[in-house]
């Protein structure tokens, strides 16, 4: 049985913690490094995320294959723990109720 808050999404990427880099970040990155300032590891560096974030970010290509490759494994149930979900869902769960709490707006899904 789902939870009441299940039926609101977070739909400002500035709280959802799901989203590494944003829009203008993707686009910042792909920027500079076309001008050659920084290299994919000095970008990973000064974002504070993986040098593959920063290679998908600048080749979104890539992402698609990857993406497609993932599927054919077996997707995101390749690594799945039931503990370990249950455990993230009462989390962030707990996340939502906290940010209605703070006023913050969400989006309310059937």
């Amino acid at each position: 049985m789902s939870a009441i808050i299940d039926r609101y999404i977070i739909n400002n990427v500035e709280y959802d913690r799901r989203v590494k880099l944003t829009v203008e970040d993707k686009k910042e990155i792909k920027t500079v490094y076309k001008e050659g300032i920084f290299s994919q590891r000095e970008l990973a560096e000064i974002y504070n995320v993986s040098r593959r974030s920063i290679q998908f970010a600048i080749s979104t290509d890539k992402l698609k294959a990857n993406k497609q490759r993932r599927a054919e494994r077996g997707g995101s149930k390749q690594y799945y723990n039931k503990e370990q979900n249950s455990q993230t869902q009462r989390e962030h769960r707990k996340y939502k109720k906290e940010l209605l709490a703070c006023g913050i707006e969400l989006t309310r899904v059937a």
